[in-house]
């Protein structure tokens, strides 16, 4: 199949620079199959045709949900040549929450895989819903037209925790996602010589964009996993060279606890990237890694609104200070400010305002939180940073309520509002504590209403219906009343203590 150069630029543009001369090489090994750039670009022409069979054309909105599948980046690329919009929705989401994603973002249809094809149908409806199979299940003839878009077009919208309990809708454009590839793949040192291997996610942006596309776009090949699971991760280091790989502080403690339990060994010698994102790293987790496998975590921060913000750049010979997360990424500009909105100097914390490679465009239908979030193109981020004299940055702390478990985000108020909603509850709380595999987990304060009774696992039972699995608290403490703090509102940091002491006491 020949390609033309199209005028305009896009993310697809970028992937078909980089297959230009690779053509037999392999961009995509997943499940024993392996898929080449020239199959790749096949692939994409076939999704574009699908989706305009099923009335999908430029500014229409599309989504995918389930496990990973090459589809994802199909649809990835099929959406940027077509100028649709792409939803990658979380595989882990309840009915209700997928539901919530399709009508908000006013997608067309909605592709499922097996794995939560029950929860697809009660999602979504009937004629709205395809089998991914049947992505590609046209006939490979010709090339479609590249759309005439701008650059600055919506292309993806992608849903995260919010803590006001509704999931935020985050729009990026297709400028952001290859503005984003080239950074970070100038901070990583990413190349055509890395395989990376993809087991985060591909509803995640962290899987989708910062794992997977970015080392497309560098003509790299991507060893991709259904799910994440330690031992399929462990032995494809083993059996396939991975050379870069991207986790969340959950997975690489479990990939240890896999090894420590049944006295396993692996060799990483080879692998050059071991990156660490998506929740706070703790220290104790980074320095038993290097003790197991004699490989140093890459920690790394981005948030699903900007990325990349600070990161190891791979040829800076400084060492990383204690403690800190690393320098402003390329193309980062990094704002620290007191409340009173005055720039802090050298090591005193203030929120982190910060514009990225990829910076959000706007939060679709909520233009209050968008204007309470960006500020003359800068996000501001909800957590207390410092900086050194060196350029190197800190995390201090997190002005925001969400929780991070295992690197996904849980809003307090979502699950607060769930809770209430239990005929027996007459008012909740729930707050994150530290958790040595998950980093953090939520613990439900909750107060009955009078005469009424529930247990604890009636009630866990209840919430396992309408939310998804990670944001269950899988303990709930039932109080007489819930302390306040002088505003009158809930104190959390009192409660925060409480489970922190109960825990213990355990």
């Amino acid at each position: 199949m020949e390609h033309h150069r199209p005028t305009s630029t896009s993310v697809y543009n970028a992937l078909l620079e980089a297959a230009r001369n690779r053509m037999d090489k392999v961009a995509i090994a997943y499940e024993g199959a392996s898929i080449t750039y020239a199959t790749l670009l096949l692939r994409i022409e076939q999704v574009i045709r699908r989706l305009k069979s099923l009335g999908v054309e430029k500014g229409d909105v599309f989504a995918v949900y389930g496990q990973n599948h090459p589809e994802h980046l199909f649809c990835y690329y099929a959406a940027s040549k077509a100028g649709a919009v792409f939803v990658p929705v979380n595989p882990n989401l309840t009915a209700a929450e997928v539901s919530y994603n399709f009508k908000h973002s006013d997608a067309k249809v909605l592709f499922f895989d097996d794995h939560v094809e029950e929860t697809a149908r009660q999602a979504v409806p009937a004629d709205c819903l395809l089998h991914i199979s049947e992505l590609t299940k046209v006939p490979a003839e010709g090339e479609e037209p590249h759309a005439a878009i701008d650059l600055n077009d919506d292309f993806i919208i992608t849903y995260s925790s919010g803590t006001t309990g509704n999931q935020k809708a985050v729009v990026l454009d297709q400028r952001a996602q290859i503005d984003v590839a080239s950074s970070l793949a100038r901070m990583w040192g990413i190349r055509e010589s890395d395989t990376t291997l993809v087991a985060l996610p591909l509803g995640y942006l962290f899987g989708l964009s910062t794992a997977a596309a970015t080392a497309l776009a560098a003509g790299g090949t991507v060893i991709l996993l259904r799910r994440f699971h330690p031992r399929d991760v462990l032995e494809a280091f083993g059996s396939q060279a991975v050379s870069v790989y991207h986790g969340v502080p959950t997975m690489y403690s479990m990939m240890m606890e896999y090894c420590e339990q049944r006295d396993l060994t692996f060799d990483l010698t080879g692998t050059r990237l071991l990156i660490c994102s998506g929740a706070p790293l703790p220290d104790e987790v980074a320095a038993r890694f290097v003790a197991k496998f004699g490989k140093p975590l890459q920690n790394y921060y981005a948030l699903t609104e900007v990325t990349p913000v600070f990161g190891r750049y791979h040829d800076d010979p400084a060492a990383l200070p204690p403690g800190a997360i690393g320098k402003a990424a390329p193309g980062a500009t990094i704002k620290i400010l007191n409340a009173d909105g005055s720039d802090c100097g050298p090591d005193e914390p203030g929120e982190a305002f910060v514009r990225g490679a990829a910076t959000i465009k706007r939060y679709a239908k909520d233009e209050e939180l968008t204007a309470a979030t960006l500020k003359d193109g800068f996000f501001r981020t909800g957590d207390l940073v410092s900086c050194d004299k060196d350029g190197f940055y800190y995390i201090v702390g997190r002005i925001k309520e969400i929780i991070i478990r295992g690197g996904h985000n849980i809003s307090p108020a979502e699950v607060e509002k769930t809770i209430v909603g239990h005929p027996a509850v007459q008012d909740a709380a729930v707050v994150g504590i530290t958790d040595r595999v998950f980093g953090e987990i939520p613990i439900a304060f909750v107060v009955l209403r009078a005469n009424m009774a529930v247990s604890a696992e009636e009630l866990i039972a209840f919430l396992e219906q309408k939310l998804a699995d990670f944001k269950v608290p899988r303990t709930i403490y039932f109080q007489a009343e819930l302390p306040q703090g002088k505003t009158g509102k809930v104190d959390k940091k009192a409660l925060k203590t409480l489970a922190e002491q109960q825990v213990q006491a355990a």
